[in-house]
């Protein structure tokens, strides 16, 4: 276990935080809260927090080249300026328990983002590629989670939650691709499940164990590295961030919790920042089509 001093990010509560991503263009970072249907866009160090609420479950939320964002709600991909919603860009097939989930852009800045089934039936949802729609490029899947890739881009590390794994593809960033798709880290002696994750410069792998109450770090080889406890039990989400790239924001979720839980844990839906003593790796804004 490494003990870090953990401190909150301005005062926003959310019900279901998840999704953070550092935007370099604004240094800024964005942040959603799935329950509440809303896109948080956070200044660092100072905390102050633009709110925009699209209704609906909204899973992630990405800056893009042109200075948008674009933000997955429920079945959709929405291109939003400020607070207003100027198009939709894309979208899987309308199904009442299916939604967009975690994504993030890759090397080359196109979107990678999965699906999940609320009723969790095993195989049932896929990771897409945005082109001028969402192609699957991964499908059998049950909760398609975080992903994050090496800094030289050649793979892709991915967690399909209910696995209890952390998986890694070989990536052709040419043609956007995931292949030989193998065990990287089992997280199963955790008491918590893979959520999101994030890749630090040195290549060492992030997860956040919902449920878990911690941080793992995992070496390029899987070796486990790091467990950081957090003062909350379902960190969702974590991304490097800062000016240097220097700080590690995770986001957590309040809506699991007892009336109980609640009180033992003051800081449950909020955005957290702690310092991991290694820097994180640039990643790019999307691509829209």
């Amino acid at each position: 276990m490494s003990s870090v001093a953990v401190e909150p990010v301005g005062d926003v509560r959310a019900r279901f935080g998840e999704g953070a991503f550092w935007d370099a263009s604004t240094e800024t970072l964005l942040w959603v809260d799935i329950t509440g249907g809303a896109v948080h866009r956070t200044s660092s160090p100072d905390g102050a927090t633009e709110r925009c609420v699209l209704g609906g479950e909204v899973a992630a939320a990405f800056p893009t080249t042109r200075g948008t964002v674009v933000a997955a709600r429920d079945n959709a991909l929405l291109e939003v300026v400020g607070t207003e919603i100027v198009g939709e860009i894309a979208g899987v097939p309308r199904h009442p328990r299916m939604r967009l989930n975690d994504g993030g852009p890759d090397p080359r800045g196109r979107l990678l983002i999965g699906t999940l089934h609320a009723d969790k039936d095993p195989g049932t949802a896929s990771l897409y590629r945005l082109d001028d729609r969402l192609v699957p490029v991964v499908t059998g899947v049950t909760v398609s989670n975080g992903l994050g890739w090496s800094p030289d881009g050649r793979l892709l590390y991915y967690a399909d939650t209910p696995t209890l794994r952390v998986d890694v593809f070989d990536y052709d960033t040419e043609a956007g691709l995931p292949r030989a798709r193998r065990t990287f880290a089992d997280v199963s002696d955790s008491p918590g499940r893979p959520d999101g994750l994030t890749v630090d410069a040195q290549g060492g792998v992030w997860v956040a164990m919902i449920r878990g109450g911690e941080l793992r770090r995992y070496a390029p080889d899987g070796q486990l590295d790091r467990v950081v406890p957090l003062p909350v039990s379902h960190p969702t989400s974590v991304a490097f961030g800062g000016a240097d790239l220097g700080d590690l924001f995770v986001t957590s979720a309040l809506d699991p919790l007892s009336a109980a839980e609640r009180e033992q844990q003051p800081l449950a839906g909020r955005l957290l920042r702690l310092d991991p003593g290694v820097r994180g790796s640039p990643a790019p804004s999307v691509r829209l089509p």
